[in-house]
């Protein structure tokens, strides 16, 4: 809490509808973000319990800069989640943390279950609890367009945080859709919420606090403004082309997953590529609020909503690399406007893009191989290429249309353990795989970050630093992960979006803290990294995790990477490597 020695708290308890504020002190050592909310989860979770039991909590938290600076725009969710029984976490943009900043709170923790369908509005030191039976059942957009309608008469900024059918239905990989195009994609929050029959969050906030010392703060902000937004600067890809560029040179080198990664280029790549869809349908570059940037691309396609008269809707969609790569090439899809189309039902749905793609990617070579048939599993038929049938599928995954779209509701890993196909099953430890197939950074980044995304620590940029030709070293790989992954627990304490992280350098923070009257060092900022990083670990531990236990599917290792062939010894030697760094890291802490 800027100006303030706590972390200021609201406890929300959905069985008995009650609420408190609490003003920690003691939380300001993990400087907000992901260390309060790792910290507070540590706290509350009950590990014996199931993932969606009701007592198990959702905690969201803001950073110690949020909304004060450019493009520190993120909210943390941390949970236990239902698709890998691990640690669930995940990030959203939006006006989110915007509006939990005016509203006057630095983390919300949500405990227990409603006696029905329930909406929250979230105002300064007030709770609504609102009956949300009319809205449950739902599309997510439908949803916060009654609540916007219904909550007119209040001030200040809104967000507007809810769930789709497939949360409702405790689709193990369904997400929380926050404002427009933002979303708490992984791990399944959004299953989270349909458990606790929590349909949405209002947040609503118009609190304002006058910076002290504002010379010297609009200096430090104007710096930061000009570096993120400079022509040829650290961050002009993500506004220009967005991540889709990645997607030819990508699949130039081999590292594009594609037909359920029995492939790492595709042949279409150039009609799926950034380039392409920026000229075919880009209308608009958005930023979430506090970002000058601009690196949401929305696209627009038309389609016919009656059999005559040339009747005609146009859709507007969100889309970046990773929902190009896993409702596109790893399902063969290669023309832009199906993978547009593939996005939309998936929006409509509620469920996580990455996932929802690699399921289907498995389900389609199942269907192949035999594992499964039309008649008694899939219903339509699902073949690499052809849209039509993953379009009904997503529908059938978030109403769990059968008993298989039910365990394919669960995630690829617990699919494959009922059906057969655990070989080209492409998760790590439980979570579907990203859209990077780089070399052992991007799968050992995956199998040991501490929620097992490529997020936690970048592999694949390591993959794309390496010489090729020569040999892995598996402990300076370690060592690599692991340095970087701590960083990040400190990067997401304030939080800020990853792809500013070239701009917001050790020095830049540190003078960022002064001008509003927080003096740090560099080597307490290491101090908030490794405490808020120890912190998951021991949330890992008490969830029985075993790094010992990790099974990586065979495909990993028959498909060769950008940087080769991965051998699967080798692949084994860097996750101990790792977890011996791991040993030293939490004796020391």
């Amino acid at each position: 809490m800027i100006y303030k020695d706590y972390i200021r708290v609201l406890y929300i308890d959905l069985t008995r509808e009650k609420i408190r504020i609490e003003e920690r002190k003691d939380l300001t050592q993990y400087m907000g973000g992901v260390g309060v909310a790792s910290k507070l989860l540590e706290e509350n979770m009950r590990p014996e319990l199931a993932p969606l039991a009701p007592e198990q909590p959702i905690v969201f938290a803001i950073g110690a800069l949020s909304t004060i600076y450019p493009v520190i725009t993120k909210t943390v969710a941390m949970f236990i989640s239902p698709l890998t029984g691990e640690l669930g976490e995940s990030y959203a943009g939006g006006r989110m943390a915007l509006t939990m900043f005016k509203a006057g709170y630095d983390a919300f923790v949500i405990t227990g279950s409603a006696r029905r369908p329930t909406y929250l509005t979230i105002a300064e030191n007030n709770v609504l609890f609102r009956n949300a039976r009319a809205i449950w059942g739902t599309e997510q957009d439908s949803a916060a367009s009654v609540i916007r309608n219904y909550e007119k008469g209040q001030s200040g900024k809104r967000s507007i945080v809810r769930i789709g059918v497939a949360g409702e239905n405790q689709v193990s990989f369904a997400c929380v859709t926050v404002d427009t195009y933002r979303h708490f994609g992984r791990m399944g929050l959004g299953t989270v919420f349909g458990s606790k029959f929590l349909k949405a969050l209002n947040i609503v906030g118009d609190r304002s606090i006058p910076i002290e010392n504002f010379k010297e703060y609009f200096k430090v902000y104007r710096e930061i403004y000009d570096k993120a937004t400079a022509i040829g600067g650290p961050m002009a890809k993500y506004h220009d082309t967005g991540t889709p560029i990645n997607v030819e040179p990508l699949s130039v080198s081999g590292g594009l997953p594609t037909l359920n990664l029995r492939q790492g280029s595709f042949e279409n790549a150039e009609d799926v590529s950034g380039e392409a869809f920026a000229k075919r349908h880009l209308t608009r570059k958005m930023s979430c609020t506090g970002c000058p940037v601009g690196c949401i691309h929305i696209g627009q396609f038309r389609r016919p909503f009656a059999d005559h008269g040339h009747e005609y809707e146009v859709l507007s969609v969100g889309y970046d690399y990773e929902l190009i790569f896993a409702l596109g090439t790893f399902l063969g899809i290669g023309n832009s406007k199906d993978i547009l189309e593939l996005i939309d039902e998936v929006e409509i749905c509620g469920l996580d893009a990455m996932s929802t793609g690699v399921v289907l990617g498995w389900a389609t070579e199942a269907l192949e191989k035999g594992l499964i048939n039309v008649e008694h599993h899939t219903i339509v038929p699902l073949r690499f290429g052809e849209p039509e049938g993953y379009r009904k599928a997503v529908h059938h995954i978030s109403n769990r249309k059968n008993s298989f779209y039910t365990a394919l509701g669960k995630g690829v890993r617990y699919v494959s353990s009922e059906y057969g196909g655990a070989d080209f099953a492409m998760h790590i430890d439980g979570n579907e795989m990203s859209g990077y197939h780089t070399g052992y950074g991007s799968l050992i980044g995956m199998a040991v970050g501490a929620r097992h995304s490529h997020l936690c620590n970048g592999g694949y940029a390591l993959d794309q630093a390496m010489n090729k030709d020569e040999p892995i070293n598996p402990a300076l790989m370690a060592e690599a992960l692991l340095k970087e992954e701590i960083e990040r627990c400190m990067l997401n304490s304030l939080v800020m979006c990853l792809f500013a992280r070239k701009v917001y350098d050790r020095p830049t923070i540190l003078k960022a803290f002064a001008a509003i009257g927080v003096e740090m060092t560099d080597d307490e900022l290491t101090a908030v990294a490794r405490r808020n990083y120890a912190t998951k670990l021991r949330i890992k531990k008490a969830l029985d995790y075993n790094w010992e236990k990790i099974q990586l599917p065979k495909r990993f290792f028959e498909t060769p990477s950008s940087n080769g062939k991965l051998d699967e010894a080798t692949a084994h030697e860097v996750i101990k490597e790792y977890h011996l760094r791991l040993a030293e890291l939490e004796a020391e802490t």
